[in-house]
Order: structure tokens, then sequence, then C-alpha cells
């Protein structure tokens, strides 16, 4: 029978042998791979291995990796990309625009196994003409003028504190009693449109946002939020509602950037 400190030393192996195997660097070269591929029309690259077992998902539908956004002719024009990494999950979060041949701006988040370093799943927030507020050069403009560079390591906040101002800004929408921490001139890109000076968003409840799925980087004190929006889309049932996502940056506690980009079933959801 094997004792408590057998069992906790090889778990504390097996801990350090599966954060050792996603390091930043490699989900960097990882991440990189995939937006060659988009860049490509590429819907096979190293990182996603060979069992064919990658869960493929596009604006909350499932589906076959050779009909998605990865697959399209001559690949996509990538203008501007930012991506962000979750060393401890083991995941990225990729910002994209293109804003000439077919414009987009797309969120995607991959999931690793490290055991292997090969890609799980792949989950894209893919917006185009019709979306809401979409306007992929508005995008590139506003992505650009931002100051996204890594926080020295004294300066960063927990995974706990980031995290916890992405809840509190989304918590926020459907309680009006709820402060999320924005820091002074917060500013959010929505769509295509930007807003300085007033972050706060507030909505008739109930509004429960539900789904969410994090990915946190203290080294850029940022965490996107994968999650669904209620009531927007007219076209579909208020709950759980539209696929949307939430990029944020915070820096000493505080909200400095958000970016959203939500899909739509009808043209500007139909308001």
């Amino acid at each position: 029978m094997l004792s408590r400190i057998t069992i906790a030393c090889a778990a504390a192996a097996y801990a350090s042998v599966a954060s050792a195997a996603c390091t930043r660097a490699f989900l960097q070269s990882a991440t990189a791979q995939y937006i060659d591929a988009l860049s490509s029309g590429k819907t096979t690259f190293a990182a996603l291995g060979s069992s064919g077992t990658v869960a493929y998902q596009e604006n909350d539908v499932v589906m076959d990796i050779s009909k998605g956004v990865l697959s399209a002719s001559g690949g996509v024009k990538i203008d501007f990309n930012r991506s962000i990494y979750d060393t401890t999950e083991c995941a990225s979060y990729t910002e994209i625009v293109a804003t000439t041949k077919h414009a987009y701006v797309i969120g995607t988040r991959l999931a690793f196994n490290p055991a292997d370093e090969k890609i799980t799943k792949i989950e894209s927030v893919v917006c185009d003409d019709g979306d809401w507020l979409f306007n992929a050069a508005g995008s590139l403009n506003y992505n650009k003028r931002e100051t996204w560079d890594p926080i020295p390591e004294a300066k960063r906040d927990t995974r706990a504190v980031i995290k916890a101002a992405g809840d509190a800004y989304i918590d926020a929408w459907g309680d009006a009693a709820i402060k999320p921490p924005f820091a002074s001139g917060c500013a959010r890109l929505e769509g295509g449109s930007y807003l300085t000076g007033n972050c706060k968003l507030t909505f008739t409840p109930p509004f429960k946002v539900t789904n969410r799925r994090y990915t946190i980087d203290e080294e850029l004190g940022a965490v996107d939020i994968f999650h669904n929006f209620p009531f927007l889309d007219k076209a579909i049932a208020r709950d759980p509602g539209t696929q949307t996502n939430n990029l944020l940056r915070v820096e000493g506690g505080q909200i400095k950037y958000i970016h959203e980009n939500t899909v739509c079933t009808k043209k500007s959801c139909a308001k």
C-alpha cells in the first residue's frame, strides 16, 4: 500500500512534469503555428498532432476543422495579432485583425495537453460583417494604439487578482452594486468602437453570464473570458445567449483595457 508521502511525491513529480511541458516558450511556439496556419489556409500543423481528436468550434458551434475559418482559401491576411499565454492552464488566447481580402476580427483560445504538447481544443469567436459593432479597420487602429508590454515581475498581479477583476467587470452587468476596479481612463474596444473614461456597463436584471472559460497571463496582466452574452441577439434564446469574449488588461489590480467581440446570427443582432 502506498504511503501518503509516496503519493504526495508522485503527485508533485507529475505536476512538475506537466508544468515544465507547458512553458511560455512552448505556448508561444505552438500559438505561432496556429497563426501561420490561419494566414496560410492550413488545417494541419505540428501542434495539432496526428490523432485527429482535436475538438474544434467556431461561435459556439462544433464543426469539422476543414470547414472553419482555418480553411479559408488562400488564408486570412492578418494585419495584427496579440497573444496571451496561460502556463498554469496550458492555454493561449490570440486576438487577430484582418482588414483586407475578407475582413475579420477573430479571438481564438487554444487548449493543450501538457503531456504531449498537442492541442486538444480550438475555440474561436469569428466576427465579420454584420456582427456586433463590427469594424475591422477601427479594431486595427485602436489595437495598435494600446500598450500591452510585459509588467515588471515585482509589480505583477496574481492570477486571483486578475481573474477577480475580470469577473467583477462581467458580474457588474447584472448587479449595479458591484464596483469593478477600473483604472482612471479605462478604455473599452467593442467591435470597432472605442470608449474611454467610463467602462462600466449595467443591464436590467436578471442577467446571468454563463459558460466562462478563462485564459490568464500574469506577465501581461491579462485575462480573456469566453462566455455567453444574454439578450443581445433577438434571433436566439436569451439564455444562454450569443457567443462572445472579453479580453482585459489589468495593472496594479485595476482594469486598463477591455476588448469585446460578439457574433450575431442576423445582421447587428437584429437590433
